[in-house]
């Protein structure tokens, strides 16, 4: 893989952390990551955004932002509210392909969740992964709904012949609930997808050395890790 797209089921999930996270196992493999963000909503120009975020904590050289846009809304109300020229997807597969030129993985970071509009045509994350051929690592809440909203995820990418990577659970509470520990056996049945990671919550306040030091144990194999779920989910008592 080239090129992974990260979605959430939602906003404000853990997205940046989770991406953060796999850069830092790639970066510690030898890889060369570059990070893409489409669009950035809700900061101005002097503020740090997410893929400067996921290089902070990851040790990655290379981030890419097509497009700041102020105000907190979906990528395309926010530029027709700025009066800015929104992002399509393919201007992000355009973009994401140039990073792929010169770096081992390019991590393509969403703005909220899979079809989140982009640009006045409708244009969302879906479309650029599609015109990429990338497969989509979905990140997940951990507690109640989110059984839900990763199901109608995982459909949305079925139905658009897009691969499903597997879940990351993007928060996992320092003292789970019952549904949080219920959800580590559901969450793969409601995505028809491995759970691949498991990031704690509060980690991307970590100092980035010691993120860096922990990302790999968050992660499964696929990810680059050493995660494993079942052990995960004995040591958490689901």
């Amino acid at each position: 893989m080239s090129i992974v797209v990260v979605s959430g089921t939602g906003t404000e999930i853990g997205k940046t952390v989770v991406t953060a996270a796999v850069a830092a196992a790639a970066v510690a493999a030898g890889r060369s990551v570059a990070v893409l963000k489409p669009a950035q909503t809700g900061l101005t120009p002097e503020e740090r955004g997410d893929a400067d975020e996921v290089l902070r904590l990851s040790g990655a050289k290379t981030a890419a932002e097509l497009a700041r846009y102020p105000e907190p809304l979906a990528p395309a109300t926010a530029a027709r509210r700025a009066a800015m020229a929104p992002v399509g997807p393919a201007r992000v597969a355009e973009a994401a392909r140039e990073l792929a030129a010169s770096h081992d993985l390019v991590l393509v970071e969403g703005a909220g969740g899979l079809l989140v509009r982009f640009d006045e045509d409708g244009g969302t994350l879906a479309d650029a992964a599609r015109l990429l051929g990338a497969p989509v690592l979905v990140v997940a809440p951990a507690g109640l709904g989110t059984l839900n909203s990763t199901a109608l995820t995982a459909e949305a990418l079925r139905a658009r012949a897009i691969e499903q990577l597997g879940v990351v659970v993007g928060s996992w509470p320092a003292t789970p609930d019952l549904a949080a520990l219920c959800n580590l056996a559901d969450l793969p049945d409601a995505a028809g997808a491995p759970l691949l990671g498991a990031v704690p919550e509060g980690s991307g306040a970590l100092d980035p050395a010691a993120f860096r030091a922990a990302a790999g144990g968050w992660l499964a194999p696929a990810l680059g890790g050493t995660w494993d779920a079942d052990a995960f989910a004995r040591a958490a008592g689901a």
